[in-house]
């Protein structure tokens, strides 16, 4: 299962740094406006999806992409995301949310 997720991570990262590279996912990459619009659009319509209870695992699967193209180009790496989802495991949600 994970595994899918690790080659798509895999192919965003090496279309960030592909010059030639013309994919949507390249296009994506170097324009942060872009990929930030995408995503919130992703977001909307799984909302919608999920409201509608239609399409929700391909508007789901939409919104993981759109999510990690734009951490990969803001360059917040997963495995940081990763590390911080482990350490908030170590305590309550409201000990962490109060410790914010």
């Amino acid at each position: 299962m994970f595994k899918t997720l690790e080659e798509l991570i895999e192919i965003i990262r090496s279309r960030k740094n592909a010059t030639k590279d013309k994919s949507y996912t390249n296009q994506l990459l170097n324009n942060k406006t872009l990929s930030k619009e995408k995503t919130e659009e992703e977001l909307q319509e799984l909302l919608e999806a999920i409201q509608l209870n239609k399409n929700q695992t391909h508007e789901a699967a939409d919104l993981i992409y759109h999510l990690l193209v734009l951490l990969e180009c803001n360059d917040i790496k997963i495995e940081d995301v990763m590390d911080e989802l482990k350490k908030r495991q170590q305590q309550s949600g409201l000990d962490e949310k109060a410790s914010r």
